[in-house]
């Protein structure tokens, strides 16, 4: 009874391992759980009594719960059985595709890296990077949307830095839930984009069980009154105009306004606009015929060559920053009432009002997006083309545009309320960016830089495009 049993170090180190694992699993993570449970607790219920659209119970619902309730959502099921029978698919084989999509989409909201990490750093990247502007906001409108209704953001979309930007501006208000491309999906930026309440959307599928599956979860997330934010547009704007909407997602949150309780849903234009996209070179020179494909190599090699440039220029005290970025929220669009105007009872005519809605919302849109001082100044540049100006005559033409403007009740944001102030620092970000060239006392576009100018002049074209009559 008393002898010795020799075992093997692999295996001695393995039951000890196990052991350890048994403790820390029983003991010691149900009390870390119940801890930071209790934290995160008490932070959602100190930012709900700030917030004016509280943070629903949708949201702070465990994943693995919204995962089966989407899995297993009725619609699903039965949409899985015809498919299973169409097209002789074992019903095992496409509930696992339905399990993969669902836990692709469905975020892992956690209130208190939003507030106490997101929050506090998308201030501080916004306005490390930007002069950060709250041009206009209808408060009287903002302030009687219920609460209890469901809101979603709808903006243009100019730059990733718009994830960043509105999130910041909002969150006195409300926690967003974005709609995310699949650029983001890399570990582990995923990850901590889940964590902030965004959920994943594959913009082009043609997988109809996919569709159904991001259609339902955005229905369930709607009906359950979660702030959601979306761009209509689906993608960056590559020319700097508006594009037209895309209606997949708000035919779905429509959807469930009709078919799942939802009181109502309440769209809020929300238009952005900024001196400096990061992205606009590369923007631009997509719409090129024919343009090589950068590799990976390459663009590290300029990204790293911009980040050390700019840091550069601090050093000497030559930085500005990228400018003014601004946003301006507009007046709440009501779906029940739009659609109760439009009411149609066939499904053709219910796709043109969904149609109609979406391009009224990006008319609102673009009522609101901000005009800044470099988008003025390269509107100057490219309808004066070649010509060398001086800029004496680069700001009367500048201010007669700011006039026109101003009689079509654009949002003009004019820094320290100086109209002359404004026009110079455009010129400077116009220079210093190497777009615009002084000669002797006359400026002219830089040769081969009249494109980029044009996208910054696009952000407010569609103020001076002419309207038709009004019957």
């Amino acid at each position: 009874m008393s002898e010795t049993i020799a075992i093997p170090l692999w295996l001695a180190a393995l039951v000890l391992l196990l052991a350890a694992w048994s403790v820390l699993d029983r003991f010691l993570l149900p009390g870390a759980r119940w801890f930071l449970r209790r934290r995160v607790n008490r932070v959602v219920a100190e930012i709900n009594t700030r917030l004016d659209l509280k943070i629903q119970s949708f949201k702070l619902t465990q994943r693995k719960v919204l995962i089966d309730r989407l899995i297993y959502d009725p619609e699903i099921m039965a949409a899985v059985a015809v498919q299973s029978a169409a097209d002789n698919i074992p019903r095992e084989v496409l509930m696992a595709d339905v399990a993969r999509y669902a836990r692709e989409i469905v975020p892992a909201f956690n209130a208190y890296i939003y507030f106490r990490f997101g929050a506090w750093a998308a201030r501080r990247i916004a306005e490390w990077l930007y002069r950060v502007r709250l041009g206009y906001s209808d408060e009287a409108g903002l302030a009687a949307v219920d609460p209890e209704t469901s809101v979603v953001f709808v903006m243009n979309h100019r730059s990733n830095m718009d994830y960043v930007l509105v999130a910041y501006l909002a969150a006195a208000r409300t926690a967003l839930s974005y709609a995310v491309g699949e650029w983001a999906r890399i570990w582990p930026l995923q990850t901590l984009i889940r964590s902030l309440g965004a959920y994943f959307v594959r913009r082009d599928s043609g997988d109809a069980l996919y569709r159904l599956v991001l259609e339902r979860y955005v229905g369930m997330a709607t009906a359950a009154g979660v702030v959601q934010a979306v761009y209509p547009e689906g993608g960056l704007s590559r020319n700097g105009r508006l594009r037209p909407p895309r209606l997949g997602l708000l035919n779905y949150m429509l959807k469930a306004l009709e078919t799942d309780g939802a009181k109502d849903v309440v769209f809020i234009p929300v238009g952005i606009n900024y001196d400096r996209v990061f992205e606009d070179r590369t923007l631009v020179r997509s719409l090129e015929a024919g343009a090589e494909r950068r590799s990976a190599g390459f663009a590290l090699k300029k990204t790293f060559g911009f980040i050390g440039h700019n840091f550069a220029l601090m050093a000497r005290g030559k930085w500005y920053r990228f400018g003014y970025a601004c946003v301006n929220f507009g007046p709440p669009v009501s779906a029940r009432a739009w659609m109760a105007a439009q009411a149609s009872s066939d499904e053709q005519g219910r796709r043109a009002h969904v149609e109609a809605l979406g391009q009224h919302l990006m008319d609102k849109v673009g009522e609101i997006v901000p005009v800044l001082p470099v988008s003025l100044m390269a509107t100057v540049f490219t309808r004066q083309g070649d010509q060398a100006i001086s800029e004496l005559d680069l700001k009367v033409a500048a201010h007669a545009l700011k006039s026109r403007l101003e009689a079509k009740s654009a949002q003009i944001y004019v820094p320290h309320a100086d109209a002359d102030y404004a026009l110079t620092v455009g010129l400077r970000m116009l220079t210093l960016r190497h777009l615009v060239e002084e000669k002797d006392g006359l400026y002219c576009v830089k040769p081969g830089e009249l494109p980029m100018l044009q996208y910054y002049a696009n952000a407010i074209a569609h103020y001076f495009e002419v309207e038709a009559p009004a019957a």
